[in-house]
């Protein structure tokens, strides 16, 4: 007769979700406020893209991945790269000389961020109402981009900004949420 030992192992990890919420949020107000016109990209915008919007998303999405959620691990390692890509396609290899981006190019590469939010947005709809949200705006916001690139309408830059400004601050708003959620141990922010 042998024995069967049952082990359960609790998840005392925290939940890395507000920090990528942060790092995007905070990370796409500041670039949008440069697409409404409101200042020139600068590399505050660039710093903050690189280990805010980048490094720290990614990380928490690695977190997420480890957490068992696919969601967010899918969401934070792709907008963490995101940030990477799109800063080394207009800032960091123009500096290094490498000059070959095209307004065809960087439109499929926006196009193609569009439909991967999409399809985020669709996953949303078994999420929270304010995810519903950010993934909304997101989408709309890489649509206008999509539009801004293809055409040159500085209509579409600005309309892409303001929508990004709303964007950032849901997200940012659903990061800050889930942290003082957590610390009182009830809902004092809908979510």
């Amino acid at each position: 007769m042998s024995e069967s030992i049952t082990q359960i192992i609790k998840d005392t990890t925290s939940n890395p979700a507000p920090i990528g919420l942060l790092g995007f949020g905070m990370t796409t107000i500041l670039l949008n406020i440069h697409n409404a016109g409101f200042m020139q990209m600068d590399t505050v915008i660039v710093a903050l893209g690189v280990f805010y919007g980048g490094l720290a998303q990614f990380i928490a999405g690695i977190m997420e991945w480890k957490k068992g959620n696919t969601f967010a691990s899918t969401a934070f390692v792709s907008y963490g790269s995101f940030w990477w890509t799109f800063l080394a396609v207009l800032i960091f290899l123009p500096k290094m000389g490498i000059h070959t981006v095209s307004a065809v190019t960087l439109t499929w590469y926006l196009v193609l961020w569009t439909i991967f939010t999409l399809g985020m947005f669709i996953a949303t709809f078994k999420l929270s109402r304010s995810l519903q949200l950010v993934f909304l705006t997101l989408t709309l916001l890489f649509l206008f981009l999509d539009i801004h690139v293809a055409t040159g309408s500085e209509l579409f830059e600005h309309l892409a900004g303001y929508i990004g400004i709303i964007c950032g601050a849901i997200a940012m708003y659903t990061g800050l949420a889930e942290v003082i959620n957590e610390v009182h141990g009830n809902k004092v922010f809908p979510l």
